[in-house]
């Protein structure tokens, strides 16, 4: 049984990266807590396949196919919220490409392209779930962002970590405008969580592991599915006066800095 502070019965979620990794992670517990979805994706195919697993725990499901970057896109996709749905209650902005490339030689084309993967078409998305939250005066949305949110990376993070530390302020900015009307925004800065690219650049970058290892002290990387709790804690009334709020989820990495020694 769900304890009622956390019951999502009868609220709708919009994710979008849901076809895997943690917008599948987050949408699944999300249902499994009572949410019916909404999945967007541009791998419809994994967005079928998470669907399908919703629709096993008795909850419904519908995926829609769309590229964040594109607002027209964007807004196609909230004419299909309305008529499938008629409500949000929660928008998790998880989908969004980053572009690793050398500040010196990065090209301003790749750099407009990672700001409007991570930034313009996040801000659209909280612009068009936000205009109906607060027309209901209620409302979570939840961004995720990075450790590069508030951190330097190096290793050809600039155009990722310039759009991370706007998603950050975006954050902060909207919960202040709209948290005195019901709606709370907050962002959850995960540190390395294992997807198939991150396998593959350290499979390429020998080290790279024992690097990002070398910097969390609880000595593992990131699974997927450690984003289940938070997602259904800030989704739920259980988090009603948290907005605002930056919320790592990284092993200890940010508390532990570059000069912390680390015993195992």
């Amino acid at each position: 049984m769900i304890p009622s502070m956390f019951d999502l019965t009868g609220k709708v979620a919009l994710v979008t990266g849901a076809a895997q990794g943690m917008g599948r992670a987050m949408v699944l517990a999300l249902a499994e807590a009572g949410a019916d979805a909404l999945l967007v994706d541009r791998n419809e195919a994994g967005a079928h396949e998470t669907a399908a697993a919703i629709q096993k725990l008795g909850r419904r499901a519908v995926v829609a196919r769309c590229d964040i970057a594109d607002p027209p896109q964007i807004r196609a996709l909230f004419a299909r919220l309305d008529a499938e749905f008629g409500r949000i209650d929660f928008l998790g902005n998880v989908a969004g490409d980053g572009i690793l490339a050398s500040p010196d030689t990065i090209p301003l084309e790749q750099v407009e392209q990672c700001w409007r993967n991570l930034v313009l078409g996040r801000f659209c998305l909280c612009q068009e779930a936000g205009r109906r939250m607060l027309a209901a005066g209620r409302g979570s949305i939840v961004n995720i962002g990075s450790l590069a949110s508030l951190t330097s990376l190096g290793r050809g993070h600039i155009a990722y970590s310039m759009a991370m530390g706007a998603v950050a302020q975006m954050t902060r900015e909207l919960s202040t405008e709209w948290s005195g009307r019901g709606v709370r925004v907050n962002a959850i800065l995960p540190a390395q969580v294992v997807n198939p690219g991150l396998e593959q650049r350290m499979a390429e970058s020998p080290g790279l592991r024992e690097k990002f290892l070398s910097g969390i002290p609880t000595g593992r990387l990131g699974h997927p599915d450690d984003i289940r709790g938070l997602a259904v804690l800030l989704a739920s009334d259980a988090s009603s006066w948290i907005t605002g709020a930056l919320i790592p989820m990284d092993g200890g990495n940010l508390a532990a800095n570059a000069g912390a020694t680390i015993r195992q």
